[in-house]
């Protein structure tokens, strides 16, 4: 399910469509920063190469790939 939430890039209002996982990531990425979600996503804008919606599905990505490994035991009852 896509979730579409407005957003502020330079000034202007923009609405993407993501995952609500790639929202929650987001969010939790900007709170670790010390950042709102548009100021974040104002600075994954400046820096991207292909659509907004791709360009923050990578950077989510890229950002919990570089996070250190959980243990495995932590992780035992999310399946």
């Amino acid at each position: 399910m896509i979730t579409k939430r407005s957003v502020i890039v330079s000034g202007h209002r923009t609405s993407v469509s993501l995952e609500p996982m790639f929202w929650d990531e987001l969010m939790r990425l900007a709170r670790l920063r010390g950042v709102s979600l548009n100021a974040l996503v104002a600075e994954i804008d400046a820096a991207r190469t292909d659509n907004l919606s791709s360009a923050l599905r990578q950077y989510v990505l890229q950002a919990v790939k570089a996070e250190p490994a959980s243990d495995p035991a932590d992780d035992a009852g999310c399946l």
